[in-house]
């Protein structure tokens, strides 16, 4: 696991942390994500026994909704950061809900795309169920969320939030593609990156800012900090995609590959193996493709440029932060770009 060991001296962000000030997310969050799985499970009010068994299916609880709780926490960072409450909105609480209904909702449909058999150590909604019904498990999961979004009652939320459903469309469709130019390739990749994972955090974070405090400045903060803390996740999923192993991950490994798609690691790779270009542009797809690609991905420094680019961006998401006033639920955010580099999983 390369990226461990070199996370742990490269990456400043810790000096933002002392230890008395310590505050772990998951501990901090945990009082306002009590009963999600519950009350999302309210939302999907369903008349057929079979989409109620589908939905439940992923919402068992056994997640560790990061989602909601970066959410959560950035909704009190923002409001004691303007007027001291210590209090999370019902309002703000809906935005976390409605975060990982969308998110649930687009791995679902990723699923189909991708025709992929495990998720989360389970087999797939697809697999069990057929494609079909997979499908229309995913809209109807995404259509109860825009019932939730419409009840918060306010114009501009619907519009932040609606932005996340588009931008995931997009980035699929910018994943289905491929850039012959070499030098696009980092631009369409980062840009794919950006609307399939970081768009809906960006922009949950951006929402909850916009119910707790009116300073637009606080709400481009909110939004920087999850957009970079986004794609910073997506690089280190990316770089687990070729150091980890496949039980530990819950899907297999160099499962990016296989589906033709060239991640962080390869294009830097490519640069040390230019040989790899061919195979980039056929999307892997000759016999012995995808174990070459890994092999050299390996052999190359593309892990460890990976690595350091997500640092560069958890270093840019907890400058963005740290402009906020100081809070217990600041230094969790704060706390957490550091998780996001650490994690093996």
């Amino acid at each position: 696991r390369f990226h461990h060991t070199s996370t742990s001296h490269l990456c400043s962000c810790s000096k933002t942390v002392s230890d008395e000030k310590y505050q772990d997310p998951f501990q901090l969050g945990r009082k306002d994500l009590k009963n999600l799985y519950e009350d999302i499970k309210k939302e999907l009010l369903v008349s057929t026994a079979e989409l109620k068994e589908m939905c439940d299916y992923y919402f068992d609880g056994k997640g560790k909704a990061f989602r909601p709780m970066i959410v959560v926490l950035m909704a009190r960072a923002c409001n004691i950061h303007h007027n001291n409450s210590r209090e999370v909105q019902a309002s703000q609480r809906s935005v976390a809900i409605i975060a990982e209904m969308i998110h649930t909702a687009s791995l679902v449909h990723d699923d189909v795309i991708d025709d992929a058999n495990s998720r989360r150590g389970k087999m797939t909604v697809n697999q069990i169920w057929g494609e079909r019904k997979a499908v229309l498990a995913g809209d109807f999961i995404l259509s109860a969320a825009s019932v939730a979004l419409a009840r918060i009652g306010n114009t501009t939320i619907i519009s932040v939030l609606t932005q996340v459903i588009e931008d995931l469309v997009r980035g699929e469709f910018l994943q289905l593609g491929s850039k012959e130019n070499e030098n696009e390739r980092f631009a369409h990749y980062l840009e794919k990156t950006f609307k399939k994972t970081a768009s809906l955090i960006a922009n949950s974070c951006k929402a909850v800012s916009i119910l707790g405090c009116p300073d637009p400045k606080v709400h481009e903060i909110a939004y920087q900090y999850g957009k970079n803390v986004g794609i910073a996740f997506q690089l280190i999923d990316d770089v687990l995609d070729f150091t980890s192993c496949a039980d530990h991950l819950g899907k297999p490994t160099a499962a990016d590959l296989k589906l033709g798609l060239a991640t962080g690691p390869v294009l830097f790779a490519c640069r040390q193996f230019p040989e790899m270009n061919a195979m980039i542009m056929r999307r892997f797809s000759k016999p012995g493709d995808v174990e070459r690609a890994r092999k050299y991905v390996l052999q190359s420094d593309g892990v460890q440029q990976t690595t350091y680019l997500a640092q560069r961006y958890c270093h840019e998401a907890t400058r963005e932060i740290s402009k906020l006033r100081p809070s217990p639920e600041r230094e969790a955010l704060i706390q957490l770009t550091e998780m996001v580099l650490m994690r093996d999983k």
